[in-house]
């Protein structure tokens, strides 16, 4: 299989990882990018655009953009502590004071910090939305407003899988008067000219591969991950909070439905390219082309610990700052100091802040992992080489 694009001398060992992950993971169409220290190190990209045209597919190109499903949390959490940053939201706050109608059913103590940390205790929905009303803000916005918390909010952590999209997009459209893939558009994709959208434009629809599921064989010599029996059982049982997380949206959309596409819902569908991930997050941590997103005080706040242990939806140990996953063994990144956030299936954008590292992979190819993705962990092993960390 051929592999396009390019790498900064020294980074070739993220080139030979991401050719094998095809040889040997089933990789069928994927891109990874790589800055250091504002400067693209690696752009490479390889495969077939859709999921289900193997080899007889078009070409993945570089422009080529993919659904990242939950590394979409990552890119929202960014508008909440860009507000923040210039003091127009209050992380310390009830999210109540924004938004009135929230304050009821027993959250009138969820803070803006817990919609971000993980710790608000409203990862389900008593009624699942419909995908029709998933997509529509209002009956999206008025749904968690009617929940009651799970947990008294704040006391512990539990993944927020899809309700965590319209918390933010709320608070955002609250604050700003802008939906959050509207603000997105404006604040942070436009001025760093990102391929990077919460609710695809039309006009970029073609560029979008469809994506599915595929298997592959652990990378040789590796041990096999098994789920513990606990996960096991609660991803098998309906009544679980794990279950019900990642069922508020009952069905699930197509995510190959261009209406899916084109709606915004900054938990679960931001569309972008490898590069497009990539540079985001190297805009959060150092200048790119002259933009920097957040401060180094922000990014403190951002990869802070906020959460960690036992996930009460996800079942296994979790750490989580604001809006960011952490590193550690569900999420394994580049270093200890390292944020970002994977896609379930497979992608993944991360930032360290002390190697000037920022990472982008996408794929059409989407694994049986919520997090750690062998394809992505073998591309995340070879960067740890190629800098010596």
């Amino acid at each position: 299989m051929d592999v396009h694009g390019t790498v900064a001398e020294g980074f070739e060992p993220v080139r030979e990882a991401f050719a094998r992950n095809f040889a040997a993971l089933g990789e069928r169409g994927a891109a990874v990018a790589v800055y250091r220290h504002g400067r693209r190190v690696v752009d490479l990209w390889g495969g077939v655009q859709d999921a289900d045209g193997r080899d007889g597919g078009e070409p993945w190109r570089r422009e080529t953009a993919q659904v990242v499903r939950s590394a979409t949390k990552g890119v929202a959490a960014a508008a909440l502590l860009m507000l923040h940053q210039r003091g127009e939201l209050d992380l310390d706050a009830p999210v109540g004071h924004y938004w009135p109608e929230f304050k009821a059913n027993g959250k009138e103590q969820v803070l803006v910090r817990h919609v971000l940390n993980h710790r608000a205790g409203l990862p389900v929905l008593d009624r699942p939305l419909t995908p029709e009303e998933a997509a529509d803000p209002q009956r999206a916005a008025e749904a968690m407003a009617g929940q009651a918390p799970v947990w008294e909010p704040g006391t512990d952590h539990g993944y927020h899988a899809l309700t965590y999209g319209w918390l933010v997009d709320e608070l955002v459209r609250r604050t700003t008067g802008l939906g959050s893939g509207e603000w997105t558009a404006r604040e942070i994709a436009g001025p760093l000219g990102l391929d990077l959208w919460i609710g695809l434009p039309d006009e970029q629809a073609h560029r979008v591969g469809r994506v599915g599921p595929v298997d592959g064989p652990e990378p040789a010599g590796a041990l096999r991950a098994r789920p513990k029996p606990a996960v096991t059982e609660a991803y098998a049982d309906p009544a679980s909070l794990t279950r019900r997380a990642f069922a508020a949206i009952t069905p699930f959309p197509d995510q190959n439905d261009p209406a899916f596409r084109a709606a915004a819902l900054p938990a679960a569908n931001g569309i972008a390219t490898a590069d497009g991930l990539a540079r985001f997050y190297a805009s959060l941590i150092g200048e790119v082309d002259g933009i920097r997103l957040l401060s180094p005080a922000t990014v403190g706040l951002a990869r802070a610990e906020e959460s960690a242990g036992p996930d009460r939806v996800l079942v296994v140990g979790t750490r989580f700052g604001l809006g960011y996953m952490l590193h550690g063994s569900a999420s394994p990144f580049l270093a200890p100091g390292s944020f970002g956030h994977p896609g379930r299936g497979g992608s993944l954008g991360f930032a360290d802040p002390e190697t000037g590292i920022a990472f982008g992979y996408v794929t059409n190819g989407f694994r049986k992992t919520v997090t750690a993705d062998p394809r992505a962990q073998a591309l995340v092993r070879a960067v740890r080489s190629a800098i010596g960390a």
